[in-house]
């Protein structure tokens, strides 16, 4: 076989293999059921372990801890984590916000992880009842304010992801290594 053909017949294998894969990857991605629901709940698992890690990273005396007179102490962010979790996942998925006793800034490292854990547990539980039928009902929040559930999705989503960042960066103030830089 000459190689001018062995080369067109390698460059017509190799295109019909991608265009079969791209076939494949699209029929694939077509039978996702609930892809937004879905990456949400796979959102939550990354998220959840980073910013568990870094709570538990921090030491228990630097809870405290603010970088400047204007910003939140850490144990401030804990507690906020655990009310935005509260709030955003049961507005999410539709299901009421757990009953519990409120964190306090003030609360131990111990209790604050605890509700922190109890948090995210409480967000697992209640996106495991979410799909993707529901996005575009509307539900009230801060106050009144009417806001679709994809929108709640993308705030839940988009505070993990902050929260974390703030985790992080209070982490490294104190010569902590965050958890997502370790390797």
């Amino acid at each position: 076989m000459s190689a001018l053909l062995s080369r067109k017949l390698e460059t017509r294998m190799k295109t019909s293999c991608s265009i079969l894969l791209l076939f494949i990857a699209s029929a694939a991605f077509a039978q996702t059921k609930n892809p937004v629901s879905t990456a949400l709940k796979e959102t939550l698992t990354g998220r959840q372990k980073n910013v568990i890690a870094a709570v538990d990273a921090m030491p228990a005396d630097k809870f405290g801890y603010k970088p400047t007179a204007d910003q939140m102490t850490f144990g401030h962010l804990v507690t906020h984590i655990v009310e935005s979790n509260n709030l955003f996942c049961s507005k999410v998925a539709g299901v009421p916000e757990p009953k519990a006793e409120a964190a306090k800034d003030s609360d131990a490292k111990d209790k604050l992880a605890g509700s922190l854990k109890a948090s995210f547990d409480f967000c697992s539980d209640a996106l495991s009842k979410m799909d993707d039928s529901k996005l575009g009902e509307t539900t009230e929040i801060f106050g009144g304010q009417q806001m679709t559930h994809a929108r709640i999705a993308l705030i839940l989503a988009s505070s993990w992801a902050d929260h974390y960042a703030e985790a992080a960066m209070y982490l490294r103030l104190n010569g902590v290594l965050p958890p997502s830089a370790k390797k």
